[in-house]
């Protein structure tokens, strides 16, 4: 004999079905936000950790093997992993005591922020052996885990001031 359940008791088990699934896929929601935001703080924390380690093995990585590395204000574009190794090497030869700290880091869709300090000793930029700190930002994407497009934007007037190129008086044409 099949049981009939009353029709008051079917919208009862619905509406408990329905609310299990809510939370079920809120969970998921949860699991995947995070899943994803710490693989975006992954990114930005190996990008500071391969700078910082000095070590152009260590850069290189990070970076897809055909990326597109470009220091905007200095105008150096590199194409590639042999050339983004070069550029690493002038770096660390520039400035031996290369350090970045991490202030913030934004990733979404593939495509995102890291926001750094870089300080350091000018050995090589401008061959003056003064100290300087600088702010900058990389603008980046991603092919899966790894960088594969590098913009980084800083201020070299800044650098030129804290080493003496430039008088803290001198301000840019906009400024003026």
């Amino acid at each position: 004999m099949i049981a009939i359940k009353p029709a008051h008791l079917l919208g009862q088990e619905k509406e408990v079905i329905v609310k299990k699934a809510a939370v079920i896929s809120s969970i998921v929601v949860v699991a995947v936000l995070t899943a994803l935001g710490q693989k975006n703080q992954r990114v930005a924390a190996d990008f500071i950790a391969a700078w910082n380690s000095h070590d152009v093995e260590k850069v290189a990585p990070v970076f897809t093997n055909d990326v597109l590395y470009e220091d905007v204000t200095f105008g150096a574009v590199n194409h590639g992993s042999a050339e983004l190794r070069k550029f690493a090497t002038s770096i660390f030869q520039a400035v031996p005591d290369v350090k970045f700290d991490l202030v913030n880091s934004s990733i979404n869709g593939g495509h995102g922020t890291i926001e750094w300090v870089f300080t350091g000793t000018d050995k090589g930029l401008y061959k003056t052996g003064k100290r300087f700190s600088v702010r900058g930002v990389s603008v980046i994407d991603l092919r899966g885990d790894k960088i594969s497009r590098n913009l980084d934007f800083y201020d070299a007037a800044s650098i030129m001031r804290q080493v003496g190129l430039l008088s803290s008086d001198e301000k840019s044409d906009r400024a003026k």
